[in-house]
């Protein structure tokens, strides 16, 4: 009689994956490791995840989910000010940028080991990335200003600084920085 597998035990494997990859990198854990600090059997982990490509394209797809789930909670309430939402988004990453545990983007870190990735995972993280890059053009497409793609083009490079900054001894100085470029930015962009 086959077994079944234990209630969560998907989730406490994709958790121990997350953590294993976010602190190390995709490249040096092995699905040996993640098996050993699961404590579950092999059978276990690929009856979940029948690759690591699946695993790593899970792990993505959940750190997506709190990406968006965090992102959504700093703009509630702020639907019709896209200033205001623009505003939030960036305090919000500025914020997760400075926690003591931040390492990083998961979404870049993975891109930057794999940079000719195709697969799962790849895809994954560049719709993330490019799904966030489409959230501020059309927050600032919404704004009456002249020249939206050039705003929305600096809103990026100052959230791409934070991400790039967030391993520096001043990342807090930094991401107060970046919350005020976007206020002076927002400020001073030209109405139509």
């Amino acid at each position: 009689m086959a077994r079944t597998a234990a209630p969560g035990s998907r989730e406490r494997v994709l958790r121990t994956a997350g953590e294993l990859f976010y602190r190390h990198g995709v490249r040096a854990v092995g699905m040996n490791q993640v098996i050993d600090a699961a404590g579950c059997g092999k059978s276990l982990l690929y009856a979940h995840f029948p690759s690591k490509n699946d695993l790593v394209a899970a792990y993505l797809r959940a750190c997506r989910a709190v990406r968006d789930r965090d992102l959504a909670a700093a703009t509630a309430g702020l639907a019709d000010d896209p200033a205001a939402r623009l505003r939030a988004l960036v305090a919000e990453i500025a914020a997760s940028t400075t926690r003591p545990d931040f390492r990083g983007c998961a979404f870049r870190i993975y891109l930057t080991e794999f940079p000719e990735d195709e697969g799962g995972p790849a895809r994954v993280a560049r719709d993330y990335l490019r799904d966030s890059r489409a959230e501020i053009d059309g927050l600032v497409a919404r704004l009456d200003v002249a020249n939206p793609g050039q705003l929305g083009d600096r809103i990026w490079l100052i959230v791409e600084g934070l991400y790039a900054s967030a391993a520096r001894p001043d990342s807090a100085t930094a991401s107060a920085a970046a919350t005020q470029f976007v206020d002076d930015l927002l400020a001073a962009a030209a109405p139509r």
